[in-house]
């Protein structure tokens, strides 16, 4: 709760909604456990396969852009899923009536990110399959639940892929950090009438959204 005020002070969670499921889903469930005690600075941390768990205020920023995209029934996917964390808030938002995705190339980290939800308040959305994690390419996202009123991704990518532009929904919202080198975190709205409207939230810094063998080699 001490993170979440903190976040809050900070600008980066602004709504009830973000700060409740925030404060619901332990980040400290999602870390291993002999760095748990790190669980609540306000920074990323390596998970392994030269990934990382997002800093704090990231997630708070990427749950406040996508909010109104994450209402109770909607589908949300999440690429580059990694622990688990941030699949699982999209889950406890979109309820038992919608549906979360998480897609992630390495193997081992979605067999630990199902071990993760399994300890959180997300669990008993396991089952039903409100949540559930895949193992796949991202870049590809996940057409057997699309189209996504939510679509976030968790890496840099040097141009958004083609085939997650294909699976937002018309009225739905895409945040996705974009470049090489220099980054920003992009959104895409798509319009009812499926026209895209792009700006950007701000400069960031992100691992690339690769291939898993790049990924693993710690390439671009």
């Amino acid at each position: 709760k001490s993170l979440v005020k903190l976040l809050r002070e900070e600008g980066a969670v602004k709504s009830d909604r973000v700060a409740c499921v925030m404060e619901k889903l332990d980040r400290a469930l999602f870390i291993a456990e002999g760095e748990r005690n790190l669980a609540y600075m306000d920074c990323p941390m390596q998970i392994g396969f030269n990934a990382t768990i997002s800093a704090p205020h990231m997630h708070g920023s990427c749950l406040e852009l996508l909010n109104k995209h994450l209402q109770p029934g909607m589908h949300a996917l999440d690429v580059g899923s990694g622990t688990g964390y941030l699949t699982a808030a999209f889950a406890l938002l979109v309820g038992d009536q919608g549906r979360a995705v998480g897609v992630e190339h390495i193997p081992e980290l979605v067999e630990q990110s199902i071990k993760n939800v399994k300890r959180s308040p997300a669990a008993s959305l396991l089952e039903p399959g409100v949540l559930s994690l895949h193992v796949g390419d991202g870049r590809l996202g996940w057409p057997e639940h699309a189209p996504y009123n939510a679509i976030h991704v968790g890496a840099a990518a040097p141009q958004v892929p083609q085939p997650l532009i294909d699976q937002l929904k018309p009225g739905g919202r895409m945040v996705i950090p974009v470049g090489e080198g220099a980054q920003e975190l992009v959104v895409i709205d798509k319009g009812p009438d499926g026209s895209l409207k792009q700006w950007t939230a701000s400069s960031v810094r992100y691992v690339p959204l690769t291939s898993k063998d790049e990924q693993l080699r710690g390439g671009v």
